[in-house]
């Protein structure tokens, strides 16, 4: 499609769309919306609009990068290596619940924390386990950049995590850095470099349970590429290889797969896909899994896009005043994914104004969508 024609279509300036498309002019949500009902882009255009918003506060990109050069600069001395690998592992553990930016900076602050110790000498094994340490911690750092929509941070971070890994010799770690890689790629609308990532993890850590979520990626963006049978065929060969991994002592730490990690994968492949009864039924078991009996919420994330699901699937079964309602409510919770909440939202916001463009409910799940940061 000429840029031309597509003006044409949606009766907008060509010479303003041109600056949009070349980065020039920041798009309006409203253009986002119009073009993304033009180009049947499912929420994407809509997503990214919020998106960019939100990168716009990433003012200190190198901040993490700059810590972990120091790491890989300097000499090495003792510490005492288990209490440190406690620390990494409960800061790993209060990833699905934390406060993003609060947690970044405590991670951060370990960062500087290995950084002088690797000032003085010692042994090989315990400098190896330092950088092991500082991968873990690198790669928590990048996904909480990630969530609080610092895409360049992120990435220079995921970068840097994977030198480490190279450093260390540490497989799992760096078959981690191809999953932040293909998470990235998803949420960012790149759905075939999303499969090329996520199967070229596969083939660096096939015996590490990560490969597991890399499969559920591939199945995620298989969906977005309405190829349905290969949604199912990945979900049933990840299902397979998960059922051969042993239960996980500290199911919640942020980087160990588990079952009901891999029921939250399932819902969002097939929402996607358009099999909105079993998009609804794993939705339904990802906030039984994830609310105890007295209400607690243990994993606000997994539940905010369990609700947008059910919001989504409310919404092409025409019920306006419950699509909304589940669709503010998620929006409205303590811990956010930014870009996967983003792509979600986009896509109720697609099917609310397919079906109800012009319904108040409509209007104010947008007002509500314009508040997420």
């Amino acid at each position: 499609m000429s840029l031309s024609g597509f003006a044409a279509s949606i009766h907008y300036n060509k010479g303003y769309l041109s600056k949009v498309e070349r980065g020039l002019s920041a798009p309006t949500e409203d253009l986002a919306r119009i073009c993304d009902a033009a180009l049947g882009a499912r929420g994407d255009l809509v997503a990214a609009a919020h998106m960019d918003r939100a990168a716009l506060r990433d003012s200190q990109p190198w901040q993490t990068t700059e810590l972990l050069r120091r790491i890989q600069a300097t000499d090495t001395a003792s510490c005492t290596l288990d209490a440190l690998e406690a620390t990494v592992t409960k800061l790993c553990c209060e990833y699905p619940y934390r406060d993003a930016s609060e947690l970044a900076g405590e991670a951060r602050d370990w960062l500087r924390h290995i950084a002088q110790v690797l000032r003085k000498p010692t042994g090989l094994k315990q400098h190896q386990e330092l950088l092991v340490s500082a991968g873990w911690l690198a790669l928590l750092v990048g996904c909480l950049e990630y969530d609080l929509g610092l895409r360049t941070s992120a990435e220079a971070t995921r970068a840097a995590a994977r030198q480490l890994a190279h450093e260390a010799d540490h497989r799992e770690i760096l078959t981690w850095t191809y999953e932040m890689s293909s998470w990235f790629a998803l949420t960012q609308r790149r759905y075939r470099d999303t499969i090329i990532e996520a199967r070229a993890g596969q083939r660096v850590g096939p015996s590490h349970p990560v490969v597991v979520q890399l499969i559920a990626q591939e199945a995620k963006a298989l969906g977005r590429l309405h190829d349905t049978a290969g949604v199912r065929a990945a979900l049933d060969r990840g299902r397979d290889l998960l059922q051969n991994i042993p239960e996980p002592d500290r199911p919640e730490h942020h980087f160990v797969v588990d079952p009901t990690k891999w029921e939250f994968y399932a819902m969002d492949a097939y929402r996607m896909a358009g099999d909105d009864n079993l998009a609804a039924e794993y939705a339904q078991q990802v906030l039984a899994n994830s609310i105890g009996q007295d209400g607690t919420e243990y994993a606000p994330m997994r539940i905010a896009e369990a609700r947008l699901t059910q919001a989504v699937v409310s919404a092409r079964q025409g019920e306006l005043e419950e699509a909304t309602a589940l669709g503010t409510m998620a929006l409205d919770g303590p811990r956010k994914s930014l870009p996967s909440l983003l792509m979600v939202a986009g896509e109720l916001d697609v099917e609310l104004d397919r079906r109800f463009p012009n319904e108040p409910a409509t209007a104010e799940f947008r007002d509500a969508l314009r508040l997420v940061h």
